[in-house]
């Protein structure tokens, strides 16, 4: 079993070590720096206790979301001059660009037969207009944090012209114990972090790896490694069941659903030639696969384009491994990354416009975006161990983990989930109660 482990260790991230760690680095950093738009929240009206504590709760998931993406601020409350509800009246306009606050978002709760009513007014301030009216049904107030995201996204598309990401969840990998001997589970929760959306989806008996979403968003494939040997399943969210995909006779690995969710793109690695491996598509519905690749060296980490007609890759087919760009039937294969370095952990943007990467180069990974023919590429974060770069559905974000040196007796290497935006600029820890490794983005919900 340890020689397996090892195995798909190496193969998972195609010799993670630099076979030439003197290698000049070829890129730089692209520090961004955006300047917040502030924005007034104001109290969200309750007509009795509980109504205010879910405004309460609302305003501070709004408030929060917004922050967190760096391209907003919350004026200090301290600051307003009208503090009263502005649902049913127009806003003192002057009053709010007296504090500079460039948009003003306020709203109200109350209690009505079918549950919570929300209503919500977003305005212009600088342009003295309403640029958003809206009113919910909140059904369970189970529901407080969903529309509280609903709400940022509605707040975020509305100013900024991009569709938000605040309403979705994130699945990775709970890790705790020794670095040796560690126990690895299938987690998920929201966007944010928040404990009170945390769930465990696995018992950690089992070690697992390298989970993804479908885009249909009930489904999550991921590698767990049973019975000594790796294998690619697919968990049902809403049923809560979980399922082998194919019947291989080795280990299948590094799993990605396609566009369109009925099929999966994954590695296979042969028991007789486990230095060898290759990409496979599998359709779901007829259980009917496709050989996609077939070279001597490891095929591995499929992501398909947006539009599902081509699949990013890595290899190290020429020697050090690279990455590689192919269509969606296995032809047309071509290396699109240009610089020194070892590279691994493709994926596309959702907007089809760009492809994130992990690299190895002088010692340190990095991460960093390129087009995708492989020009313009740019190192957004780098530090001593980085992996498994993951997109937001907007394409402006990326979530990834790090992991921190481990001490002489083996304590410490800390694990921990970051999001950045992909101009390098407000990185920050998405909060885990363990551990966490393996980040992948929901699209939105």
């Amino acid at each position: 079993m340890v020689r397996n482990i090892l195995m798909i260790k190496k193969i998972l991230i195609i010799l993670f070590f630099s076979l030439n760690a003197n290698a000049a680095l070829e890129v730089t950093i692209a520090q961004g720096k955006v300047e917040p738009t502030p924005i007034a929240i104001t109290q969200i009206f309750g007509a009795d206790s509980d109504t205010a504590r879910y405004g309460n709760t609302l305003r501070q998931i709004i408030s929060n979301n917004l922050t967190n993406s760096g391209l907003f601020y919350t004026v200090n409350e301290d600051l307003y001059i009208q503090s009263d509800n502005l649902v049913e009246k127009v806003p003192r306009f002057e009053d709010w660009k007296l504090i500079k606050a460039q948009f003003l978002l306020s709203a109200d709760v109350g209690k009505i037969d079918k549950g919570i009513r929300l209503r919500m007014r977003l305005y212009d301030v600088f342009n003295a207009k309403e640029i958003e009216k809206l009113q919910l049904t909140i059904p369970d107030e189970n529901l407080i944090r969903r529309v509280g995201h609903t709400v940022s996204d509605i707040v975020y598309e509305r100013i900024t012209g991009e569709t938000g990401f605040f309403d979705t969840r994130i699945v990775y990998v709970s890790e705790i114990g020794p670095l040796d001997q560690r126990v690895k589970r299938l987690a998920i929760m929201d966007q944010d972090g928040h404990i009170d959306s945390h769930q465990f989806l696995t018992d950690g008996k089992n070690m697992v790896l390298t989970p993804r979403f479908a885009p249909n968003k009930q489904l999550i494939t991921y590698m767990e490694y049973k019975n000594n040997l790796p294998r690619v399943y697919i968990y049902n969210l809403k049923t809560g069941e979980r399922e082998i995909v194919g019947d291989f006779p080795g280990m299948t690995f590094a799993p990605r659903f396609s566009p369109d969710s009925q099929s999966v793109v994954m590695s296979f690695s042969d028991p007789n030639n486990a230095a060898n491996s290759e990409i496979y598509l599998m359709d779901l519905n007829t259980r009917s696969r496709l050989q996609l690749t077939d070279d001597s060296g490891i095929d591995t980490s499929p992501s398909f384009s947006p539009d599902g007609e081509k699949i990013v890759f890595n290899s190290d087919r020429g020697g050090s491994p690279q990455l590689f760009i192919m269509d969606k039937k296995g032809n047309n294969i071509k290396r699109i990354s240009k610089g020194r370095g070892v590279y691994g952990n493709p994926v596309w943007s959702p907007r089809g416009d760009l492809i994130a990467f992990t690299k190895l180069t002088q010692g340190n990974f990095h991460i960093g975006v390129m087009d995708i023919n492989g020009n313009n590429e740019r190192v957004i974060v780098r530090d001593f161990a980085l992996e498994s770069p993951a997109w937001s559905p907007n394409g402006r974000y990326l979530i990834f983990h790090r992991q921190k040196r481990s001490n002489l007796d083996g304590t410490g290497g800390e694990v921990t989930i970051h999001f950045i935006d992909i101009t390098g600029y407000n990185e920050r820890v998405i909060p885990t109660p363990r551990d966490g490794s393996d980040p992948a983005w929901s699209p939105l919900l």
